[in-house]
């Protein structure tokens, strides 16, 4: 099949190229836009008790009073508020309703801090529209009215809350999609400017992965609309980094194979037919896991995991059809010219670092084994510390932002949960009114619990069906106390509700708590699935049911390895509360997916190195000798470009780009240059048991397995012309 699909391609590039510009120009004039959602609650099944809560709010309190915006004032040269203060306070807040911004539905006025130091505004906009742009723009227009009206007084005044939130994170994204941008060209360009010395194959990578970039981009928002999924901000980074990196990942793997066959002397079309025809099944492979990996997602209860799946494997999806068809017809429509100006493309390096550590795996399989794994279970260690946090807007933007400064600025003035209450909705069952005289004890049972600080009875809806009580808790709401703390207040509420009513808790830790019982649902099923799925795809490429087995064991160790190192530096040595609730997720899916394409590259040529008569401890040495290099430069580059994520400025894509960008270093130079070779060569034969994948081509013949599916990267047509110097 891949030899059809090289050929056609080689003999019609321009065509082929053609028929990309064409779908590029329709799918991107013709993509809807794809619109961002920041809003924590909206990743939630209705299902869950805190939507259950908001539901319930919406239909027995349409018009209570929720701030999405809050103005803190405090004097310039922080000391208490002045009598002349609060009455420029009052006239901002009463003038600010005058504005009647779009989205901005009720200004009013808020508490004084106890130490008399802060004021606050308190602005609600539409629920409707929680995490979108439009409440960004409207945050926008407050934070620039409510400094304009505060000039020629002695108040400094800054606008925090969830809409100046999403305001801040969309700043901080484009600036982080910048950086990262640049910082991933950069990097893609300088490095293959080293291994290839050529221009054209320094920059020609970034032209065309950048043409699947908008084809893949348009796919999703279509994928996004018609299956009504949820679509956050920070996939865009994530798409960028995937993109750039495993396209240039599988740009490499062909073009070391085109440079091979040109060596052995093919005609340049020939020479990339046969790259394609070899080399086609191992990247095909390799996309597949990976695309199989990110559709687990799918299975996924939170609505941002369930969107990001997708869009990712439909990136990756695109990435594999372009190197399968548009990068080879490019580049044998430009021929040997490509490597120019360079001449050393003619003549087979000696690869004389890979020959020598081939020739360690080679001497001392155990030994090698045993200290690369004890290397990866040391660092996994470190993952039994690992904790979770669930505050997004802090994690997606620097410290410095403004509503991040409020943030902390509330903290200390105020109750630390006063930012955001836990609301506790008693209902009736039997639709009549509830009985007010059990409302006192059932507040004060509700104030009693661990963890809170506060707890009344603020409002009755206008039925008197259902009562809500406001707790406030002792604890920011995305902090582990806080979550611990709404356990137990749903405990009280539910078993302390008088007879005959209903309670359900609401509020955004109540939201945390939820979306940490999601997690967890999804580590026992998503991680199950992926990794039986990708073990399939190992067992049809290898056509193996033993080299799975520990194929699949030293990736879920390194995924281990990473999580741990991660935990290390970013909760013991920066001193983070936790890592990202959703970061074991993504890490174990880029880690063991795209790991997995490492592992898939050195043992599809160790079997060719078998299948030249090699014993297994030969085969593996002058894998790591030939396919080394290969998976150096595109683990490097992949890992490198992930690490691009950390010049983002939040702790959010700090955290995912070293966590990946480790994974995928261990998965590369550790995993697949040393544990993989060095275990196959200890199993020996055995690893391609029930099959004989590891066959040399004279037994293989003499048994009828001849015709059998060559394995990636295989030559068969000049094994011998191609290798007979290489053998010890």
């Amino acid at each position: 099949m891949f030899r059809r699909i090289g050929n056609t391609v080689v003999r019609h590039p321009v065509w082929t190229i053609v028929a990309w510009l064409i779908a590029a120009v329709a799918i991107v004039a013709t993509a809807p836009s794809l619109p961002s959602n920041s809003d924590e609650s909206s990743f939630l099944p209705k299902s869950y008790e805190s939507i259950k809560a908001a539901d319930l709010q919406q239909k027995a309190f349409p018009s209570a009073f929720t701030p999405s915006a809050i103005a803190l004032y405090q004097r310039t040269d922080g000391g208490k508020l002045t009598a002349a203060d609060k009455q420029d306070v009052a006239r901002i807040t009463t003038e600010l309703g005058k504005k009647h911004i779009d989205q901005v539905q009720k200004v009013v006025p808020g508490p004084p801090s106890k130490d008399g130091r802060y004021d606050m505004t308190l602005v609600q906009m539409d629920s409707k529209n929680a995490g979108q742009p439009k409440q960004g723009d409207a945050a926008k227009a407050l934070r620039d009215d409510v400094k304009a009206l505060a000039k020629g007084t002695h108040l400094d005044v800054k606008l925090g809350g969830s809409a100046a939130q999403t305001l801040d994170q969309q700043d901080s994204s484009q600036r982080g999609q910048a950086l990262i941008a640049f910082g991933t060209f950069g990097i893609i360009l300088v490095t293959l400017l080293i291994i290839f010395r050529a221009p054209i194959l320094a920059v020609l990578p970034l032209v065309l992965i950048g043409l699947v970039s908008a084809v893949a981009n348009g796919l999703i928002a279509y994928a996004t609309k018609l299956f009504d999924l949820q679509a956050n901000s920070s996939i865009t980074e994530i798409l960028i980094v995937v993109l750039f990196g495993v396209g240039t990942d599988y740009f490499l793997f062909l073009m070391f194979r085109y440079r091979e066959r040109l060596r052995a002397g093919d005609e340049p079309k020939q020479a990339m037919i046969n790259a394609v025809d070899r080399v086609g099944e191992a990247i095909a492979s390799a996309a597949g896991a990976v695309i199989i990996a990110f559709l687990a997602l799918v299975l996924s209860t939170l609505g941002f995991l369930k969107q990001m799946g997708p869009a990712l494997a439909i990136a990756v999806a695109a990435t594999l059809v372009a190197g399968l068809t548009l990068i080879p017809a490019v580049v044998s429509l430009i021929g040997p010219k490509v490597f120019w100006p360079s001449k050393s493309w003619k003549k087979e390096p000696e690869n004389a670092r890979f020959a020598a550590l081939g020739r360690g795996v080679r001497r001392r399989p155990a030994l090698t084994a045993g200290v690369s794994g004890l290397v990866l279970v040391v660092l996994s260690l470190g993952a039994l510390s690992y904790k979770a946090s669930f505050d997004l807007a802090s994690g997606s933007m620097p410290k410095t932002k403004e509503s991040m400064v409020v943030q902390d600025q509330m903290q200390k003035a105020y109750s630390a949960g006063a930012a955001a209450p836990t609301d506790v909705y008693l209902s009736s069952t039997d639709g009549k009114p509830l009985d007010k005289s059990g409302f006192a004890a059932y507040a004060q049972k509700l104030g009693a619990v661990d963890g809170v600080a506060s707890a009344r009875m603020t409002q009755l809806n206008k039925d008197g069906t259902t009562a809500d009580f406001t707790v406030t808790l002792q604890y920011e709401a995305s902090t582990d106390k806080a979550i611990d703390a709404v356990g137990r207040v749903r405990d009280v509420a539910h078993a302390d509700a008088p007879e005959g009513t209903d309670a359900v808790v609401g509020g955004m830790s109540s939201v945390y708590k939820d979306i940490n019982a999601a997690v967890n649902h999804d580590y026992r099923t998503v991680f199950p699935v992926a990794a039986l799925l990708i073990m399939v795809i190992l067992g049809l490429l290898l056509r193996s049911v033993v080299a799975p087995w520990y194929l699949m064991a030293s990736v879920g160790l390194g995924f281990g390895a990473t999580l741990g190192a991660t935990v290390w530096i970013f909760q013991k040595g920066q001193g983070h509360p936790g890592l990202l609730f959703t970061l074991p997720v993504i890490m174990y899916l880029f880690v063991v997916a795209i790991g997995t394409d490492y592992n898939i590259l050195m043992i599809a040529r160790l079997r060719e190195e078998a299948r030249e008569g090699r014993e297994p401890r030969e085969a593996a040495g002058m894998a790591l000798r030939h396919a080394g290099p290969t998976v150096a430069a595109a683990g490097f580059i992949l890992a490198a470009t992930f690490a691009t994520m950390m010049l983002a400025g939040n702790s959010l894509l700090m955290e995912m780009g070293f966590a990946v960008a480790f994974g995928i270093a261990v998965a590369a130079f550790v995993m697949a240059m040393f544990f993989t070779p060095s275990l196959t060569a200890l199993i020996g034969h055995a690893a391609w048991w029930p099959g004989h994948g590891d066959r040399s081509e004279v037994t293989a013949a003499g048994t009828g397995a001849h015709g059998s599916v060559a394995a990636p990267g295989s030559d068969r047509d000049s094994v011998v012309h191609d290798r007979a110097g290489r053998r010890n």
